[in-house]
């Protein structure tokens, strides 16, 4: 669950590490926080975890001086316009997310987010022709089996699992085109967002229907859901710039494996067959893709 970034020099620094570890604990926590929000719609969730991002964003973006390059941004059409988009995929992203772990899909989260990273590299394949090693290949291929392997015991497509890593997956490749840094692209995908979701919350709050200022606690959960929101993005966004490539890519397992590890032992989802089978196909996919990774880390080190 991770925004790609590259990092300025290839070196993995002891603040890089920290924070990017930081914001991958984080994003595994946040199950905990989303299942106290189970009885709240997934939509409404999302527009409070809009509107509640902005300031956070907002006063990081004014602390460090960087307002004039969001202007610029504003009013450039074309980087606005690429910025819609990844701004529509990361509210889908968040809806489907939000939706899973209250609904007691859990598992198909964390499986969503473990495949993400074979996606990339398929989707770097296919659109941007760059060819795959023998090793990428044969992790791509075990990880569509285990996919194919829920399908047929299901009968039906792991629908959470692919929406969650089809949005995240074009999201981290739209948001490579958008030339700005990423605590402004973040606060710029926020703002677009911000209309839609304050007049969501709005139609809510006058039909009667909404959760925000009805109770002391749901609005404490909605208010916080701009913090648990924000700050694990903006974490890893600066965090990500001070390590290698390489180490984002093992350390992005985290936050699945934490989500997993929620699923089963706070959550009590089961292990069915199908996923008895799927899960270490996957698991075995993504040892074969970090085989590589582990050998670039030991020989830099």
């Amino acid at each position: 669950m991770a925004l790609t970034a590259s990092p300025v020099e290839d070196v993995d620094t002891p603040k890089g590490l920290t924070l990017a570890i930081t914001a991958y604990v984080m994003w595994g926590f946040l199950p905990l926080y989303m299942k106290l929000m189970a009885h709240i719609p997934p939509v409404e969730i999302v527009a409070h975890r809009i509107i509640w991002s902005v300031p956070i964003a907002g006063l990081l973006l004014v602390a460090l001086g960087r307002t004039r390059d969001l202007k610029a941004a504003l009013s450039n059409p074309r980087m606005l316009g690429m910025a819609c988009l990844t701004a529509a995929l990361i509210s889908v992203n968040w809806a489907i997310y939000v939706w899973a772990i209250a609904s007691g899909n859990a598992l198909d989260a964390a499986l969503g987010y473990y495949i993400n990273p074979l996606f990339s590299i398929a989707l770097a394949s296919l659109l941007l022709r760059e060819p795959l090693t023998r090793t990428q290949w044969a992790a791509v291929l075990l990880a569509a089996l285990g996919v194919a392997v829920l399908i047929f015991e299901a009968g039906e497509l792991p629908w959470a699992a692919l929406g969650l890593m089809v949005s995240w997956g074009f999201y981290a490749f739209f948001k490579k085109s958008l030339p700005i840094g990423p605590n402004q692209g973040f606060l710029l995908e926020v703002l677009i967002l911000l209309i839609p979701a304050l007049a969501y919350v709005t139609w809510l709050g006058a039909a009667g229907t909404g959760h925000f200022g009805l109770l002391s606690t749901d609005t404490s959960l909605l208010l916080g859901a701009g913090l648990v929101t924000a700050v694990p993005l903006l974490v890893y966004a600066n965090g990500a710039k001070l390590v290698r490539l390489s180490t984002i890519g093992i350390l992005q397992y985290i936050a699945p494996t934490m989500i997993f590890l929620t699923a089963i032992l706070v959550f009590g989802e089961q292990m069915d067959t199908a996923r008895m089978i799927a899960f270490p196909l996957i698991w075995a996919a993504l040892v074969v893709y970090s085989i590589p990774l582990v050998r670039q880390l030991r020989a830099r080190s």
